[in-house]
Protein backbone atom coordinates (compact mmCIF):
# COMPACT_ATOMS: atom_id res chain seq x y z
CA UNK A 1 0.00 0.00 0.00
CA UNK A 2 1.64 3.23 -1.16
CA UNK A 3 0.10 6.57 -0.23
CA UNK A 4 0.61 9.73 -2.24
CA UNK A 5 1.08 13.26 -0.88
CA UNK A 6 1.37 12.10 2.74
CA UNK A 7 2.18 14.59 5.50
CA UNK A 8 5.23 13.59 7.57
CA UNK A 9 4.40 15.87 10.51
CA UNK A 10 3.51 12.98 12.84
CA UNK A 11 6.44 10.89 11.65
CA UNK A 12 9.20 13.24 12.89
CA UNK A 13 9.68 14.40 16.48
CA UNK A 14 10.40 17.99 15.41
CA UNK A 15 6.84 18.13 14.10
CA UNK A 16 7.87 19.66 10.77
CA UNK A 17 5.00 19.53 8.30
CA UNK A 18 6.41 18.43 4.96
CA UNK A 19 4.99 16.01 2.42
CA UNK A 20 6.26 12.73 1.06
CA UNK A 21 5.43 12.31 -2.59
CA UNK A 22 4.95 8.61 -1.82
CA UNK A 23 4.79 6.84 1.56
CA UNK A 24 4.51 3.25 2.74
CA UNK A 25 4.93 1.34 5.99
CA UNK A 26 6.56 -2.10 6.00
CA UNK A 27 6.26 -4.82 8.62
CA UNK A 28 8.26 -7.61 6.97
CA UNK A 29 11.23 -8.19 4.72
CA UNK A 30 8.91 -9.17 1.86
CA UNK A 31 7.05 -5.86 2.15
CA UNK A 32 10.36 -4.00 2.25
CA UNK A 33 11.74 -5.62 -0.90
CA UNK A 34 8.43 -5.04 -2.69
CA UNK A 35 8.57 -1.34 -1.75
CA UNK A 36 12.18 -1.05 -2.94
CA UNK A 37 11.29 -2.75 -6.22
CA UNK A 38 8.31 -0.42 -6.66
CA UNK A 39 10.58 2.60 -6.21
CA UNK A 40 13.28 1.19 -8.48
CA UNK A 41 10.80 0.63 -11.31
CA UNK A 42 9.86 4.31 -11.10
CA UNK A 43 13.44 5.60 -10.62
CA UNK A 44 12.54 7.06 -7.23
CA UNK A 45 14.91 7.75 -4.38
CA UNK A 46 14.05 6.02 -1.11
CA UNK A 47 14.15 7.51 2.38
CA UNK A 48 14.04 4.95 5.18
CA UNK A 49 12.31 6.25 8.30
CA UNK A 50 12.24 4.86 11.82
CA UNK A 51 10.93 6.99 14.65
CA UNK A 52 11.93 10.24 12.95
CA UNK A 53 13.75 11.35 16.10
CA UNK A 54 17.02 12.25 14.40
CA UNK A 55 15.86 14.10 11.28
CA UNK A 56 15.39 17.69 10.21
CA UNK A 57 13.12 17.91 7.18
CA UNK A 58 14.33 20.87 5.15
CA UNK A 59 11.66 20.40 2.48
CA UNK A 60 9.28 17.94 0.87
CA UNK A 61 10.55 14.44 0.06
CA UNK A 62 10.17 13.78 -3.66
CA UNK A 63 10.78 10.03 -3.62
CA UNK A 64 9.33 7.14 -1.58
CA UNK A 65 9.43 7.26 2.22
CA UNK A 66 9.56 3.77 3.72
CA UNK A 67 8.69 3.64 7.40
CA UNK A 68 10.13 0.57 9.13
CA UNK A 69 7.54 -1.03 11.44
CA UNK A 70 9.02 -4.50 11.94
CA UNK A 71 8.10 -5.57 15.47
CA UNK A 72 9.40 -8.34 17.69
CA UNK A 73 11.24 -9.10 20.93
CA UNK A 74 12.86 -12.46 21.47
CA UNK A 75 15.28 -13.94 24.01
CA UNK A 76 18.00 -16.26 22.70
CA UNK A 77 21.09 -18.06 24.04
CA UNK A 78 19.75 -17.83 27.59
CA UNK A 79 21.91 -19.22 30.42
CA UNK A 80 22.19 -18.60 34.16
CA UNK A 81 23.57 -15.09 33.71
CA UNK A 82 23.54 -13.91 30.10
CA UNK A 83 20.94 -13.71 27.37
CA UNK A 84 20.66 -12.24 23.92
CA UNK A 85 17.75 -9.87 23.29
CA UNK A 86 16.76 -9.76 19.61
CA UNK A 87 14.70 -6.71 18.61
CA UNK A 88 12.85 -5.99 15.40
CA UNK A 89 13.90 -2.71 13.84
CA UNK A 90 10.49 -1.16 14.42
CA UNK A 91 10.43 -1.80 18.17
CA UNK A 92 10.25 1.38 20.25
CA UNK A 93 13.66 1.66 21.92
CA UNK A 94 12.53 2.89 25.34
CA UNK A 95 9.96 0.11 25.62
CA UNK A 96 12.69 -2.45 24.91
CA UNK A 97 14.91 -0.97 27.64
CA UNK A 98 12.15 -1.23 30.24
CA UNK A 99 11.26 -4.73 29.03
CA UNK A 100 14.84 -5.92 29.55
CA UNK A 101 15.19 -4.19 32.92
CA UNK A 102 11.93 -5.71 34.22
CA UNK A 103 13.27 -9.12 33.21
CA UNK A 104 16.30 -8.48 35.42
CA UNK A 105 18.86 -7.94 32.67
CA UNK A 106 21.49 -5.20 32.76
CA UNK A 107 23.39 -3.32 30.08
CA UNK A 108 21.02 -0.82 28.44
CA UNK A 109 19.21 0.71 31.44
CA UNK A 110 21.24 3.95 31.13
CA UNK A 111 19.76 4.40 27.65
CA UNK A 112 16.17 4.68 28.86
CA UNK A 113 13.86 7.32 27.36
CA UNK A 114 16.00 7.87 24.27
CA UNK A 115 13.42 8.41 21.53
CA UNK A 116 13.35 6.38 18.34
CA UNK A 117 13.32 2.74 17.29
CA UNK A 118 15.65 -0.19 17.83
CA UNK A 119 16.63 -0.10 14.18
CA UNK A 120 17.71 3.52 14.42
CA UNK A 121 19.80 2.98 17.57
CA UNK A 122 22.91 1.61 15.78
CA UNK A 123 22.92 4.41 13.21
CA UNK A 124 23.80 7.00 15.86
CA UNK A 125 25.42 4.51 18.24
CA UNK A 126 23.11 6.08 20.82
CA UNK A 127 24.62 6.84 24.18
CA UNK A 128 23.84 8.42 27.54
CA UNK A 129 25.11 8.48 31.11
CA UNK A 130 28.37 6.68 30.39
CA UNK A 131 26.92 3.92 28.16
CA UNK A 132 26.82 3.47 24.38
CA UNK A 133 24.84 0.97 22.33
CA UNK A 134 28.05 -0.67 21.09
CA UNK A 135 28.78 -1.82 24.66
CA UNK A 136 26.07 -4.49 24.45
CA UNK A 137 25.28 -4.88 20.75
CA UNK A 138 26.53 -8.13 19.22
CA UNK A 139 25.19 -8.00 15.67
CA UNK A 140 22.96 -6.18 13.23
CA UNK A 141 20.88 -7.91 10.56
CA UNK A 142 20.31 -5.63 7.58
CA UNK A 143 19.20 -5.56 3.97
CA UNK A 144 22.15 -4.66 1.76
CA UNK A 145 20.75 -2.64 -1.13
CA UNK A 146 23.96 -3.03 -3.14
CA UNK A 147 23.85 -6.83 -3.16
CA UNK A 148 20.08 -7.29 -2.63
CA UNK A 149 20.74 -9.70 0.22
CA UNK A 150 20.32 -10.00 3.96
CA UNK A 151 23.64 -9.55 5.78
CA UNK A 152 24.65 -10.00 9.41
CA UNK A 153 27.24 -7.51 10.64
CA UNK A 154 29.29 -7.95 13.81
CA UNK A 155 29.86 -5.08 16.20
CA UNK A 156 33.33 -4.56 14.67
CA UNK A 157 31.92 -4.48 11.15
CA UNK A 158 29.47 -1.77 12.24
CA UNK A 159 32.49 0.57 12.70
CA UNK A 160 31.04 2.38 15.68
CA UNK A 161 32.42 5.69 16.90
CA UNK A 162 31.10 8.56 18.97
CA UNK A 163 27.57 9.10 17.58
CA UNK A 164 28.78 7.44 14.39
CA UNK A 165 28.58 4.13 12.53
CA UNK A 166 28.88 2.44 9.16
CA UNK A 167 25.13 2.96 8.74
CA UNK A 168 25.40 6.68 9.26
CA UNK A 169 28.24 6.96 6.76
CA UNK A 170 26.45 4.76 4.19
CA UNK A 171 22.81 5.80 4.60
CA UNK A 172 21.78 4.60 1.14
CA UNK A 173 23.20 1.08 1.45
CA UNK A 174 21.92 -0.68 4.57
CA UNK A 175 18.39 -0.98 5.96
CA UNK A 176 18.45 -2.43 9.47
CA UNK A 177 15.99 -5.28 10.06
CA UNK A 178 16.87 -6.38 13.61
CA UNK A 179 19.54 -5.99 16.26
CA UNK A 180 20.89 -8.32 18.97
CA UNK A 181 22.08 -7.25 22.42
CA UNK A 182 24.05 -9.32 24.94
CA UNK A 183 22.69 -8.56 28.42
CA UNK A 184 23.63 -9.84 31.86
CA UNK A 185 21.95 -10.36 35.22
CA UNK A 186 25.15 -9.66 37.18
CA UNK A 187 27.12 -7.01 35.24
CA UNK A 188 28.00 -3.98 37.39
CA UNK A 189 25.59 -1.09 37.08
CA UNK A 190 27.16 1.98 35.49
CA UNK A 191 26.58 4.79 37.99
CA UNK A 192 29.73 6.80 37.28
CA UNK A 193 27.88 9.72 35.70
CA UNK A 194 27.59 12.57 38.20
CA UNK A 195 23.86 13.08 37.86
CA UNK A 196 23.17 9.40 38.49
CA UNK A 197 25.43 9.38 41.55
CA UNK A 198 23.65 12.39 42.98
CA UNK A 199 20.20 11.00 42.21
CA UNK A 200 20.74 7.66 43.93
CA UNK A 201 22.81 8.98 46.85
CA UNK A 202 19.66 10.81 47.95
CA UNK A 203 17.45 7.72 47.70
CA UNK A 204 19.00 4.33 48.36
CA UNK A 205 22.23 2.36 48.59
CA UNK A 206 23.74 1.48 45.25
CA UNK A 207 24.20 -2.10 46.49
CA UNK A 208 20.43 -2.63 46.44
CA UNK A 209 19.79 -1.15 42.99
CA UNK A 210 18.33 -3.10 40.11
CA UNK A 211 18.49 -2.36 36.39
CA UNK A 212 14.90 -1.17 36.57
CA UNK A 213 15.81 1.25 39.39
CA UNK A 214 18.54 2.74 37.20
CA UNK A 215 16.27 2.97 34.17
CA UNK A 216 13.61 4.75 36.22
CA UNK A 217 16.27 7.08 37.64
CA UNK A 218 17.47 7.93 34.14
CA UNK A 219 13.87 8.61 33.11
CA UNK A 220 13.39 10.95 36.06
CA UNK A 221 16.62 12.85 35.32
CA UNK A 222 15.89 13.15 31.62
CA UNK A 223 12.33 14.36 32.22
CA UNK A 224 13.60 16.94 34.66
CA UNK A 225 15.81 18.63 32.10
CA UNK A 226 14.61 17.51 28.65
CA UNK A 227 11.29 18.30 26.96
CA UNK A 228 8.92 15.55 25.85
CA UNK A 229 8.82 15.62 22.01
CA UNK A 230 5.08 14.90 22.13
CA UNK A 231 4.43 18.17 23.96
CA UNK A 232 7.37 20.28 22.72
CA UNK A 233 8.77 18.99 19.41
CA UNK A 234 12.54 18.35 19.38
CA UNK A 235 15.17 15.78 18.39
CA UNK A 236 16.98 15.64 21.71
CA UNK A 237 20.61 16.69 21.61
CA UNK A 238 21.05 18.71 18.44
CA UNK A 239 24.85 18.96 18.59
CA UNK A 240 27.59 16.46 19.34
CA UNK A 241 30.02 17.16 22.16
CA UNK A 242 33.09 18.30 20.18
CA UNK A 243 36.30 16.31 20.62
CA UNK A 244 39.45 18.45 20.49
CA UNK A 245 43.18 17.62 20.57
CA UNK A 246 45.19 18.28 23.71
CA UNK A 247 46.84 21.52 22.45
CA UNK A 248 43.39 23.01 21.80
CA UNK A 249 42.28 21.88 25.26
CA UNK A 250 45.32 23.52 26.85
CA UNK A 251 44.48 26.80 25.13
CA UNK A 252 40.84 26.67 26.10
CA UNK A 253 41.32 25.86 29.77
CA UNK A 254 43.84 28.66 30.14
CA UNK A 255 41.43 31.14 28.57
CA UNK A 256 38.27 29.65 30.14
CA UNK A 257 39.18 27.98 33.46
CA UNK A 258 35.56 26.95 34.16
CA UNK A 259 35.09 25.14 30.84
CA UNK A 260 33.24 21.81 31.16
CA UNK A 261 34.99 18.85 29.58
CA UNK A 262 35.71 15.12 29.76
CA UNK A 263 39.45 14.46 29.30
CA UNK A 264 40.73 11.26 27.67
CA UNK A 265 44.24 10.03 26.90
CA UNK A 266 44.87 11.84 23.61
CA UNK A 267 41.90 14.19 23.31
CA UNK A 268 39.23 15.97 25.30
CA UNK A 269 35.47 15.93 24.80
CA UNK A 270 33.99 19.36 25.46
CA UNK A 271 30.47 19.86 26.81
CA UNK A 272 28.63 21.42 23.87
CA UNK A 273 25.82 22.55 26.19
CA UNK A 274 28.30 24.61 28.23
CA UNK A 275 29.73 26.26 25.12
CA UNK A 276 26.25 27.17 23.85
CA UNK A 277 25.15 28.42 27.26
CA UNK A 278 28.21 30.67 27.53
CA UNK A 279 27.25 32.25 24.22
CA UNK A 280 23.89 33.22 25.70
CA UNK A 281 21.63 30.91 23.68
CA UNK A 282 20.05 28.86 26.47
CA UNK A 283 16.38 29.79 26.72
CA UNK A 284 16.38 31.81 23.49
CA UNK A 285 13.21 31.76 21.42
CA UNK A 286 11.77 33.59 18.46
CA UNK A 287 8.26 33.40 17.07
CA UNK A 288 8.68 29.78 15.88
CA UNK A 289 11.71 27.99 17.29
CA UNK A 290 14.13 28.27 20.17
CA UNK A 291 16.61 26.69 22.60
CA UNK A 292 15.23 24.86 25.60
CA UNK A 293 15.42 26.78 28.87
CA UNK A 294 16.84 23.82 30.85
CA UNK A 295 19.14 22.24 28.25
CA UNK A 296 21.10 24.29 25.73
CA UNK A 297 21.69 21.26 23.48
CA UNK A 298 18.00 20.96 22.68
CA UNK A 299 16.46 23.04 19.88
CA UNK A 300 12.67 23.14 20.03
CA UNK A 301 9.89 23.85 17.57
CA UNK A 302 7.33 25.65 19.72
CA UNK A 303 5.12 27.30 17.10
CA UNK A 304 5.00 25.50 13.77
CA UNK A 305 8.54 26.20 12.62
CA UNK A 306 9.94 24.57 9.51
CA UNK A 307 13.29 23.02 8.74
CA UNK A 308 14.78 26.30 7.58
CA UNK A 309 13.87 27.94 10.89
CA UNK A 310 15.63 25.18 12.84
CA UNK A 311 18.71 25.11 10.61
CA UNK A 312 19.08 28.89 10.62
CA UNK A 313 19.03 28.88 14.42
CA UNK A 314 21.53 26.01 14.53
CA UNK A 315 23.90 27.84 12.19
CA UNK A 316 23.74 31.02 14.26
CA UNK A 317 24.63 29.03 17.37
CA UNK A 318 27.50 27.29 15.58
CA UNK A 319 28.86 30.64 14.36
CA UNK A 320 28.84 32.10 17.87
CA UNK A 321 30.61 29.07 19.38
CA UNK A 322 33.19 29.14 16.58
CA UNK A 323 33.81 32.86 17.06
CA UNK A 324 34.17 32.72 20.83
CA UNK A 325 35.94 29.40 21.38
CA UNK A 326 37.41 28.45 18.01
CA UNK A 327 35.50 25.17 18.21
CA UNK A 328 33.25 23.72 15.51
CA UNK A 329 29.94 22.18 16.57
CA UNK A 330 28.63 19.29 14.50
CA UNK A 331 24.91 18.66 14.23
CA UNK A 332 23.64 15.23 15.27
CA UNK A 333 20.43 14.98 13.18
CA UNK A 334 20.41 14.21 9.49
CA UNK A 335 19.06 16.91 7.18
CA UNK A 336 16.58 15.71 4.51
CA UNK A 337 16.72 16.54 1.66
CA UNK A 338 20.48 16.83 2.05
CA UNK A 339 21.81 20.36 1.50
CA UNK A 340 23.47 20.95 -1.86
CA UNK A 341 27.24 20.82 -1.83
CA UNK A 342 29.00 23.96 -2.98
Amino acid sequence: MVGEGVSLERFNTLGIDVQARYFTEVKSLDQLTQALDWARQRSLEVLVLGGGSNLVFAGNVEGLVVRIAMAGRQWADVNDDHAKLVLGAGERWHDAVIYAAKAGYRGIENLALIPGTAGAAPVQNIGAYGVELKDTLTEVVAWDRETSAVVTLSVDECQFGYRDSLFKRCPERYIILEISLCLSRSAPLNLGYGELQAYFSERQSSDALTALDVAEGVVAIRRRKLPDPESLPNVGSFFKNPVVPLPTWDRLRQEFPEIAAYPAEHSVKLAAAWLIDQCGWKGYRNERVGVHSRQALVLVNHAGGNGTDILDLANRIRADVRSRFGVELEMEPRVVPAPARV
